[in-house]
C-alpha cells in the first residue's frame, strides 16, 4: 500500500530526481521508523516497564550498605570491653573501610562497566555480607580491623553500581526523581542500625554483639538474593562502547566541570562525615546527656532523607551549580550556629545542616550523570573516581576534627575548618560551566 501511494504521488507531481530522492527519504523516516532507529525504540520499550522495579531493587543493596557501614558504632562499648581495645584502635577500625574504599573505588567502576551492574552489585553485596559475618569470629583488634576493611572492598561495587543503574534506566526529569529516591537508602539503612541495634537486634541476639553482626549479615545476604533474582542489566543497544580505563580516566579529568564535581564531592564528604561522626560527642560537650545528644544527632539524617526525596527533582538542570552554592552557604552557616547557639536555634541549625549536607550529594551525582563526556557507558568508572576521591574527605574529615580537638581541647576550631571547606565549594561552583536544559523529547 505504501508503494502504491508513493508511486501515485510521484506520477502526479512529476518530480525531478532530487525531489524523488527527498520523497524517498521522507517515506523512509516517517513510514519506517522501526528500521531507521531501533536502539531508541528498544530503550523506550524497556525503560517504562521495568525501571521503577530496578530502582526498588537497587535500593535494597544500598540500604544494606548503610546498615553494615553503621553497624559498629552502636556496638562500640561491648566490643571495646570484650576485645580490650583502646579508643584509638576503635577509631582506626571505624575508618578502615573508607581507606579500603579509596583504593578499590576506581577499579570497581571499571568492573561495573565491564561486567554489568547486575553482577557487580551482587558481588559487592555478598562481600558486605561476608564482612559482617566474619566479625562473629574476631578475637582482637587486628582481626576486627581486617573484617571491617573487607567491607570497603565490596561497598564500592554497590555504591557505584546504584548510580550506574539509574543512569542507564532513567533519563531527563525521571532521573532526578530516581536519584532522590535511591540516595535515601544508605541513610535509612544507617538509621535502622543506629536506632534498632541496641533496642531490637541485641535483645533478639541474647545481647551478643557477635550474633548481632550475623543477623546484619543475613539481612544483607537476603538483599543480594532478591537483587540477583529480579535485577536486569539495561540493554546496551544504542549506547556507545566505553573506552579503556586509562583513556576514559584521562578524558574525564580533562573536563573542568568534572574536576570541580570531584573536588566538591571530597569537600562535601569531609563536611558530612567530619561532623556526623563527632556530633554526639560535640553535643555532649555542650552539656547534653548522651541519650539526648544521640537523639539530636539523628535530626540531620531525618531532615536529609526528606530533603533528598524532594529537592533534587525540583532543580532545573541549568540551576544545579547555583543550588550547590546555596547548599555550601547553608552548610557553613549551620556549622557556625551549631557551636554558638543553644535551644531552638541549635535544633534549627541541625535541620538546616541535614537538608544542605545530604541534598548536595544527589545534586553532584546528577551533574556528573548529565555531563556529556560521561554518559551511561562511562558512569561506572566516573562514579568510581567520584566516590574514591570523595572518601578521601570521608576519612580525612573525622580525622581532622579529632586532631583539632586534641590541639585546642574543643570542637570550635574543627567546625570552623569544616565551614571553610564549604566556602571552597562555593568558590569552585563559581567556575562551573552551565549545561543547557534538556529538550522535552529527552525527558523521562
Amino acid at each position: 500500500m505504501i508503494q502504491i501511494v508513493h508511486h501515485d504521488l510521484t506520477m502526479y507531481t512529476g518530480e525531478s530526481d532530487i525531489e524523488r530522492a527527498l520523497i524517498d527519504q521522507y517515506f523512509k523516516m516517517k513510514l519506517q521508523p522501526e528500521a531507521s532507529n531501533p536502539p531508541a525504540v528498544s530503550k523506550q520499550q524497556h525503560e517504562p516497564k521495568y525501571r521503577w522495579v530496578m530502582l526498588a531493587l537497587v535500593w535494597l543493596p544500598y540500604a544494606a550498605f548503610g546498615l553494615v557501614a553503621n553497624s559498629v558504632a552502636p556496638l562500640v562499648t561491648p566490643i571495646l570491653s570484650d576485645l580490650h581495645m583502646s579508643y584509638g584502635e576503635m577509631g582506626l577500625v571505624l575508618g578502615s573501610w573508607q581507606l579500603a574504599y579509596i583504593g578499590v573505588g576506581v577499579f570497581a567502576g571499571s568492573i561495573t562497566d565491564r561486567f554489568g551492574v547486575r553482577k557487580a552489585v551482587l558481588a559487592g553485596t555478598i562481600i558486605m555480607s561476608i564482612s559482617a559475618a566474619l566479625r562473629y569470629l574476631v578475637t582482637g583488634f587486628v582481626p576486627l580491623l581486617l573484617t571491617v576493611a573487607l567491607f570497603g572492598t565490596g561497598a564500592p561495587l554497590v555504591s557505584i553500581g546504584a548510580p550506574t543503574a539509574v543512569s542507564q534506566w532513567f533519563s531527563g526529569k525521571s532521573r532526578s526523581t530516581a536519584v532522590s529516591i535511591y540516595t535515601t537508602s544508605p541513610s535509612i539503612g544507617g538509621l535502622l542500625a543506629l536506632a534498632g541495634t541496641n533496642s531490637l537486634v541485641m535483645p533478639l541476639a541474647g545481647f551478643s554483639w557477635r550474633l548481632t553482626f550475623v543477623y546484619f549479615s543475613l539481612v544483607t545476604l537476603a538483599a543480594a538474593v532478591i537483587w540477583w533474582v529480579w535485577a536486569r542489566d539495561a540493554s546496551a543497544a544504542g549506547r556507545p562502547k566505553s573506552l579503556g580505563v586509562t583513556q576514559t580516566l584521562v578524558r574525564l579529568v580533562k573536563v573542568r566541570n568534572i574536576r570541580i564535581i570531584f573536588l566538591a564531592g571530597l569537600l562535601a564528604f569531609a563536611t558530612s562525615h567530619g561532623l556526623t561522626n563527632w556530633l554526639p560527642t560535640l553535643l555532649e560537650n555542650q552539656g547534653l546527656t548522651p541519650a539526648r545528644a544521640g537523639f539530636l544527632a539523628s535530626v540531620p539524617m531525618f531532615a536529609g532523607i526528606f530533603a533528598v526525596l524532594s529537592i533534587p527533582a525540583l532543580i532545573p538542570t541549568r540551576s544545579r551549580g547555583r543550588v550547590a552554592m546555596l547548599f555550601a552557604i547553608e552548610n557553613a552557616v549551620s556549622l557556625i550556629l551549631l557551636v554558638t547557639t543553644r535551644g531552638a536555634p541549635l535544633i534549627a541549625a541541625l535541620v538546616l545542616f541535614g537538608i544542605s549536607a545530604y541534598a548536595i550529594f544527589p545534586v553532584l551525582i546528577l551533574m556528573l550523570m548529565d555531563s556529556p563526556e560521561v554518559g551511561p557507558q562511562n558512569m561506572g568508572l566516573a562514579s568510581g573516581i567520584f566516590f574514591a576521591v570523595a572518601e578521601i574527605g570521608g576519612f580525612g574529615g573525622p580525622l581532622l576534627m579529632g586532631t583539632f580537638f586534641d590541639f585546642s581541647g574543643a570542637f570550635f576550631a574543627g567546625v570552623v575548618f569544616l565551614a571553610a571547606l564549604n566556602a571552597a565549594i562555593l568558590v569552585l561552583a563559581l567556575f562551573l560551566k552551565r549545561s543547557p536544559e534538556r529538550s522535552p523529547i529527552s525527558r523521562g
